[in-house]
């Protein structure tokens, strides 16, 4: 499968990181695009300050439009922006396409494509849920960064893995060792 994975600058790059490490790039093309503000997140989030980007996976810089998944006629399985800010939201709700992630993601609505926003931000305005409407009625699943604890994760990787395992299951990809419910 061919995706398209985004970081913009809502706090929460370990979901990015977690996903990086979850997608073999020996079995699937990756396209990395990381805006400026993710950049500037991770370097406070992340150990090492910086995305650890797997041998293998493209990366790209939010300002070039000379990436093929930009263009409608390239031919993507999916895109996820994670995280991605509510600025980002806004931005793709209103289809400026100013930027690589922008035009990408307008791109996947209208082809579409499946395109999936993981927002983190919390409380939400009401600017923002009528943004995430507007996004979810153009065709966009959103995937909020909220974790589930029924399984009881012991360390923060456990529970930024429940995220991460319900975005693998939207991109079409399997996570054998992903928790899922139990009856009894």
């Amino acid at each position: 499968m061919k995706f398209v994975l985004a970081a913009t600058g809502a706090s929460g790059s370990v979901y990015m990181q977690r996903l990086l490490s979850r997608i073999d790039p020996e079995a699937h093309e990756i396209h990395l695009v990381l805006s400026a503000h993710a950049k500037q997140v991770a370097a406070e989030e992340l150990p090492g300050g910086k995305f650890a980007v797997p041998e293998g996976v493209r990366v790209y810089e939010d300002r070039s439009m000379h990436v093929p998944f930009v263009s409608g006629s390239a031919r993507f399985d999916a895109m996820a922006v994670v995280p991605c800010s509510m600025g980002t939201v806004g931005r793709i709700a209103a289809g400026t396409s100013e930027s690589t992630i922008l035009r990408a993601a307008d791109v996947f609505l209208k082809e579409r494509r499946r395109l999936i926003l993981v927002p983190r931000e919390t409380p939400w305005s009401l600017i923002h849920a009528r943004n995430v409407v507007a996004v979810m009625e153009a065709g966009a699943l959103v995937l909020p960064a909220i974790p589930s604890f029924y399984h009881r994760p012991a360390t923060v990787e456990e529970v930024v893995d429940t995220v991460v395992f319900r975005l693998l299951d939207h991109l079409g990809l399997s996570a054998a060792d992903a928790p899922r419910w139990q009856e009894g």
